[in-house]
């Protein structure tokens, strides 16, 4: 990176999003096949860029922009795309198969139960168990992102998943 007088100063990560927000628009569309989620994407890479420390540390700003809207593109697609498994799955249930009142109410509190236990996994269980089980990344994405083991990864989520079970059967 070559030293800039002080009219010369690169632009800062703000600066350049605007500048680059209608290219980033059309990248996280291509990306969500047009979803009109776009938006909600570029908001959240400008919030993510809200946290960057110092911005001339990075060589390349523009690359680091784009790679940064790629990525969250991509985690918002598998999101999308496992929030509508679930609903499918929840609306596969027949009026035969339909769940009386009190199969409902001890379903309910089974939820419940394992939300709450969901909550209290310790970090980076908690942030290991969501990327993989309901952003669909898998062990050796997350181990590659986290900069761990996929054997470190692997153990986490069998943890998370041995508390829920444990809040699942009420222990």
């Amino acid at each position: 990176m070559r030293d800039c007088g002080e009219d010369e100063r690169p632009p800062g990560l703000a600066e350049l999003l605007i500048r680059e927000r209608p290219a980033l628009l059309r990248l996280v569309q291509r990306i969500l096949g047009g979803d009109h989620a776009a938006e909600d994407v570029v908001q959240a890479v400008w919030l993510k860029l809200r946290n960057v420390g110092d911005a001339g540390a990075i060589d390349n700003p523009r690359a680091y922009l784009f790679k940064l809207a790629a990525n969250l593109a991509t985690d918002w697609g598998r999101e999308r795309t496992r929030r509508n498994q679930l609903l499918a799955e929840h609306y596969l249930w027949g009026p035969d198969e339909a769940l009386s009142a009190e199969e409902q109410a001890m379903a309910q509190d089974e939820l419940q139960r394992v939300l709450a236990a969901a909550g209290r996994l310790p970090e980076p269980t908690r942030t290991i168990f969501r990327l993989n089980r309901l952003q669909g990344l898998t062990q050796a994405e997350i181990a590659r992102r986290l900069g761990v083991s996929v054997t470190t990864v692997e153990n986490h989520v069998r943890a998370a998943l041995q508390r829920l079970a444990h809040a699942r059967a009420g222990r």
